[in-house]
Protein backbone atom coordinates (compact mmCIF):
# COMPACT_ATOMS: atom_id res chain seq x y z
CA UNK A 1 0.00 0.00 0.00
CA UNK A 2 1.45 3.37 -0.91
CA UNK A 3 2.07 6.00 2.04
CA UNK A 4 0.21 9.13 2.07
CA UNK A 5 2.15 12.06 1.79
CA UNK A 6 2.18 14.01 5.10
CA UNK A 7 1.35 18.06 4.93
CA UNK A 8 4.10 19.58 6.63
CA UNK A 9 4.69 22.89 7.84
CA UNK A 10 7.47 25.41 9.13
CA UNK A 11 6.84 26.13 12.96
CA UNK A 12 7.51 30.04 13.21
CA UNK A 13 9.03 30.03 16.82
CA UNK A 14 11.79 26.94 15.87
CA UNK A 15 12.18 27.24 12.16
CA UNK A 16 11.60 23.50 12.10
CA UNK A 17 9.75 21.69 9.36
CA UNK A 18 6.82 19.30 11.61
CA UNK A 19 3.81 17.36 10.72
CA UNK A 20 0.63 20.10 10.16
CA UNK A 21 -0.93 17.57 12.47
CA UNK A 22 1.31 18.47 15.42
CA UNK A 23 0.88 22.27 14.79
CA UNK A 24 -2.04 24.48 15.64
CA UNK A 25 -2.45 27.90 12.85
CA UNK A 26 -2.73 31.65 14.00
CA UNK A 27 -4.22 33.27 11.54
CA UNK A 28 -4.18 37.91 11.18
CA UNK A 29 -7.28 38.85 9.30
CA UNK A 30 -7.53 41.64 6.82
CA UNK A 31 -8.73 43.68 9.98
CA UNK A 32 -5.45 43.53 11.58
CA UNK A 33 -7.27 40.81 14.07
CA UNK A 34 -4.88 37.67 15.42
CA UNK A 35 -6.69 34.30 16.51
CA UNK A 36 -6.56 30.99 16.95
CA UNK A 37 -7.41 28.73 14.05
CA UNK A 38 -8.30 25.31 14.90
CA UNK A 39 -9.19 24.41 11.44
CA UNK A 40 -7.04 25.48 9.76
CA UNK A 41 -9.25 27.41 7.48
CA UNK A 42 -9.58 31.29 8.37
CA UNK A 43 -9.00 33.56 5.05
CA UNK A 44 -5.76 35.68 6.09
CA UNK A 45 -2.00 35.18 6.78
CA UNK A 46 -1.60 32.21 8.57
CA UNK A 47 1.74 30.93 10.66
CA UNK A 48 1.97 27.68 12.53
CA UNK A 49 3.60 27.05 15.37
CA UNK A 50 4.15 23.59 17.67
CA UNK A 51 2.11 22.25 20.55
CA UNK A 52 5.07 23.04 23.14
CA UNK A 53 3.63 25.06 25.92
CA UNK A 54 7.32 25.99 26.26
CA UNK A 55 7.91 27.26 22.47
CA UNK A 56 4.93 30.20 23.24
CA UNK A 57 6.56 31.20 26.30
CA UNK A 58 9.48 31.75 24.07
CA UNK A 59 7.21 33.41 21.13
CA UNK A 60 6.04 35.76 23.76
CA UNK A 61 9.36 36.78 25.53
CA UNK A 62 11.29 37.32 21.36
CA UNK A 63 8.09 38.68 20.28
CA UNK A 64 7.74 36.23 17.28
CA UNK A 65 4.37 36.80 16.64
CA UNK A 66 4.92 40.40 16.31
CA UNK A 67 7.65 40.41 13.63
CA UNK A 68 5.82 37.23 11.90
CA UNK A 69 2.28 39.03 11.43
CA UNK A 70 3.56 43.15 11.75
CA UNK A 71 1.50 43.75 15.19
CA UNK A 72 1.75 44.70 18.23
CA UNK A 73 0.33 41.05 19.67
CA UNK A 74 -1.77 41.32 23.35
CA UNK A 75 -0.38 38.99 26.44
CA UNK A 76 -3.88 37.85 26.59
CA UNK A 77 -3.48 36.76 23.37
CA UNK A 78 -0.60 34.52 24.44
CA UNK A 79 -2.60 33.39 27.29
CA UNK A 80 -5.17 32.18 25.43
CA UNK A 81 -1.98 30.46 22.89
CA UNK A 82 -0.39 28.94 25.62
CA UNK A 83 -3.76 27.58 27.45
CA UNK A 84 -5.11 26.40 23.95
CA UNK A 85 -1.85 24.61 23.01
CA UNK A 86 -1.35 23.02 26.58
CA UNK A 87 -4.43 21.58 25.62
CA UNK A 88 -3.99 20.02 22.21
CA UNK A 89 -0.44 18.75 23.17
CA UNK A 90 -2.64 16.94 26.62
CA UNK A 91 -5.13 15.41 24.15
CA UNK A 92 -2.26 14.51 21.42
CA UNK A 93 -0.31 12.62 24.12
CA UNK A 94 -4.14 10.90 25.70
CA UNK A 95 -5.54 9.90 22.32
CA UNK A 96 -2.70 10.34 20.06
CA UNK A 97 -4.26 12.77 17.72
CA UNK A 98 -5.86 15.68 17.56
CA UNK A 99 -9.46 16.80 16.65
Amino acid sequence: MKQRKVPMRKDVISQEMKPKKEMVRIVKTAEGEISIDPTGKKSGRGAYVSLEPDAIKTAQSKKILEKTFGIDVAESFYTELFEYVDHQKARLELFGERK
